[in-house]
């Protein structure tokens, strides 16, 4: 398939590339000045459709447990030797609540930590200093759609949105970034993004690794140019494929060594990067032991020879250097895959062993308890409701052959508050060779149209119910399939071309709008995007 200019032009959004022309090839604008909201109470109306109309719905009375004022803003940081980097990122600051609620990495631009119990109210009141509209969506989390970063909601530099929710997830690893429509990719590239983790006493009464044995690991891929600034865009092709990087970095820095004890670590790793996919494995062939997923612990643990991860998707690891002399070096590599940007490995991370500890409870046989959904149950178990994965002539990237429209529903994108269902994502491209972009990591085009998407649900956690193979899968099954973690809760499913993976979610305790889209960021921006629509 070609696409002519103003095709592509229209395919990604011709108002989002004009409004992030300058971020394009070259490095973010100055800063801009700009005025934090003052703290005062707001409602929001049940059924806003901008962010004027959100703020009239009336909040349940009393304080939140957890206050935080949440700005983004321009700045600089040193990533590599020599000038600093100009990036994107948020601040965070702890108005009313423990202070430790918020955990700052130290030389990262990453946005701060949220360290969150099951149960609290937590209200964040975002702003922005940034030429260009934004919004925060906290990712995995169950929210009221309002609280959920739809980029209807979006606001301009000086204003504020504020959020109003109460934690009602399992303990585990979730994150927020931005969600404007056509402008998440270049934001998340240029830092917008940080880790909300929740816990409850299920996990505390386990006696995992915790503190500073408790590690996060945000993977992110990048391109800079000779002066150290951030590159983003490309040609039509970069995008139409998702934006690759050539220089890996962890928690926002690069060639990342970690000091560890003889004692057990839990190693929380998202991927974060717009657009690659990690088959991630210790070099030494020993196998990677999953305590959990994006909605939280397992029931028990699942040993993999390796992970794969695509965009957004997470990964709790229960890693035990308890058996290894001081000295040893274990290396986190990123294996060789047929998917774009898969045709060389690199080291992902190093973990040396320098302190001798005692201490760590063993790995228990059972984590938690997981209902699991029954098939049977869901009221279109016979006829799930099926969304077709497909690059259209004329649109590109599709769902049913449909592009977002901000507050559109189509009649078969309407479902009934408390059913189940199943739902089937069937990536319909054609098939698939070896090749792509890689890192390093470095490879030509060889591919077609045929790319796998992570497959992300807005506002609950799913199950995985099945996959089904056709023979166009079986390049990327066979590199790829192993390192599938299928257990446990999800809000994100890579599904490769020819294959289809059917998921069953409950919709609970909320209606209204939500989105559900491909989370390879640039495919998002072009529009594989679409909302659902929660009714009682």
């Amino acid at each position: 398939m070609s696409l002519s200019r103003r095709d592509f032009l229209r395919l990604v959004g011709l108002g989002g590339l004009a409004a992030g022309c300058s971020l394009v090839g070259r490095g973010l604008p100055a800063p801009l000045s700009g005025v934090v909201g003052a703290l005062t109470p707001t409602t929001r109306r049940e059924e806003p459709t901008t962010a004027s109309d959100a703020a009239t719905r009336t909040l349940p009375p009393g304080d939140p447990d957890l206050e935080v004022r949440l700005t983004a803003v321009p700045d600089e940081v040193g990533i590599l030797p020599g000038p600093p980097t100009r990036v994107w990122r948020y601040r965070g600051e702890v108005v009313r609540g423990p202070q430790d609620a918020l955990q700052t990495l130290p030389d990262s631009y990453l946005g701060p930590i949220f360290h969150v119990r099951k149960g609290w109210r937590v209200r964040v009141h975002f702003s922005h200093e940034l030429p260009q509209e934004s919004i925060v969506h906290w990712h995995g989390l169950h929210v009221p759609h309002e609280d959920d970063g739809h980029p209807r909601f979006v606001i301009r530099a000086g204003e504020t949105y504020l959020y109003d929710f109460v934690v009602m997830d399992r303990a585990g690893t979730y994150w927020y970034h931005p969600h404007p429509h056509g402008l998440t990719g270049p934001q998340v590239y240029h830092g917008l993004a940080g880790l909300f983790l929740v816990h409850d006493e299920e996990e505390e009464a386990l006696g995992l690794p915790g503190g500073p044995y408790d590690l996060p690991v945000v993977l992110q891929d990048r391109v800079f140019d000779g002066n150290n600034q951030l590159v983003y865009g490309g040609n039509m092709m970069t995008q139409m494929m998702g934006f690759l990087g050539n220089r890996l970095l962890v928690n926002g820095r690069a060639d990342t060594t970690l000091s560890v004890a003889t004692r057990p670590y839990r190693l929380r790793i998202l991927n974060g990067s717009n657009a690659r996919i990690y088959k991630l494995a210790w070099q030494d062939g020993a196998p990677l032991t999953v305590i959990g997923t994006e909605g939280g612990l397992l029931e028990r643990p699942v040993q993999k020879p390796y992970i794969t991860l695509g965009p957004a998707q997470r990964v709790d690891l229960w890693v035990d250097f308890r058996d290894l002399p001081l000295g040893t070096r274990r290396i986190l590599m990123n294996l060789p895959h047929a998917a774009p940007g898969g045709d060389a490995s690199f080291p992902v991370l190093t973990a040396v062993v320098e302190q001798q500890a005692d201490g760590g409870e063993p790995l228990p046989e059972r984590l938690s308890t997981i209902e699991p959904y029954r098939a049977d149950d869901a009221v279109n178990a016979g006829q799930p409701r099926t969304f077709v994965l497909s690059m259209t002539p004329g649109l590109g990237w599709t769902l049913n052959g449909r592009t977002f429209e901000m507050t559109a529903t189509a009649d078969d994108e309407v479902v009934r508050l408390g059913d189940l269902e199943v739902w089937s994502f069937l990536n319909a491209a054609g098939g698939m060779g070896r090749g792509g972009m890689g890192m390093g990591m470095g490879g030509g085009m060889g591919m077609g149209m045929a790319l796998p998407h992570p497959m992300h649900v807005h506002g609950l956690q799913f199950q995985i119910l099945r996959r089904k193979l056709t023979p166009q899968a079986q390049v990327l099954w066979e590199t790829l399939g192993e390192g599938f973690v299928n257990e446990g809760w999800h809000d994100t499913v890579l599904v490769l071309p020819g294959e289809q993976v059917d998921i069953l979610l409950r919709f609970t305790d909320f209606e209204g709008l939500y989105l559900y889209h491909c989370h390879n960021l640039e495919h998002e921006d072009m529009g594989m995007m679409r909302n659902y629509r929660v009714v009682a």
